[in-house]
This record gives C-alpha cells, structure tokens and sequence, in this order.
C-alpha cells in the first residue's frame, strides 16, 4: 500500500503528527483510537466554524438557530411545551427565545385549534428562509467534506458512528 493510495494509509493529515508526538510520551497509546478521537473532534471543530460564520453571515445567534431548527423538525409549528422538549430547557427559558424570534419575524403566535388555552408557535416565511439559508452553508460544506468518500464508504462510515454513538450513550444512562 503506497501512502496516497486513498485506502487507509494515505496522505499524511496533522493528526498523524500528533499520534507520533504522542507515542513516545504514552507508550500504550493506540494510535488508530488517538487517531480516530483526534480526527473527529477537528473534523466537529471545522464545522462548528462554518456553522457560526453562517450564522453571523444571517445575523442569528446559536439559540435561535436552535429553535427555528426543532421549529422546522416539527414541520413549522409546534407549541412551546413540545419545543422546550425537543431543546431540553425549561418551558419559561424557551419562551424568552420565542418573545425574540417573533419580534424579528421569524415566528408567530397563534391560538391552538384542539385547545384554546394553548397557543401553538408557527415557523414564518422569513423564519424559514433565514433557517434554511444558514443552514445551506453548513450543509454545503458537509457534502464537501464526506464527498471523499463515496456512497458505499459513506454507508459504513454512518454504521461505524453509529456503533460508537451507542456504545456513548449506554454510558449515560447508567449514570
């Protein structure tokens, strides 16, 4: 296997660099663990920077892109209860960000037609073209990034997260 073949053992990124500083200071360091670790918090650095340009780039903070997101995952409206669920805060902490999403346009408020008590938050056009075009950018540079691989690579590379995923949060439920 030469190294620029693509299989594995190719080109040579900072984090070979770090695997070797490291080695001889840590001689029981896997180097494929440290490599995978190392190599998945860069790539998460790299797209949380592309994920706050593209909020500055639409004048959006992280909370309010957050609730025009699980707006948006509940197919533009949703009430405030099921929104506070989906963001896992308190019901009066969402209600501040819904007071400020609506006073720029980006949410309404509307009485609940099965419960007149309720009153259900609905996605607004501009709410939703905001969301969508700062999620654009983000997007863009995730099809990028996976782009070297291709569908099958990118298929097991899903499965293997997800693996791990599980293994992460097994852990959490048993504290």
């Amino acid at each position: 296997m030469s190294p620029s073949d693509g299989s594995g053992g190719g080109d040579r990124d900072r984090t070979d660099e770090h695997v070797e500083r490291w080695l001889p200071v840590l001689p029981d360091l896997d180097p494929d663990i440290e490599g995978a670790v190392t190599r998945m918090k860069m790539i998460a650095h790299h797209l949380r920077r592309f994920r706050d340009q593209s909020l500055a780039d639409y004048d959006l903070q992280r909370h309010e892109f957050e609730t025009l997101h699980a707006l948006a995952g509940r197919g533009g409206k949703a009430s405030p209860s099921e929104l506070a669920n989906d963001l896992d805060m308190a019901p009066a902490s969402v209600t501040g960000r819904l007071d400020t999403l609506a006073h720029r346009g980006f949410v309404r408020r509307t009485p609940s037609a099965t419960d007149r008590r309720r009153v259900d938050i609905e996605l607004t056009e501009e709410g939703r073209a905001t969301w969508l075009g700062s999620m654009d950018v983000l997007g863009h540079e995730e099809y990028r990034l996976l782009g070297a691989l291709d569908a099958e690579e990118r298929r097991t590379l899903s499965d293997l997260l997800r693996r791990i995923l599980l293994a992460a949060e097994d852990v959490q439920s048993l504290r």
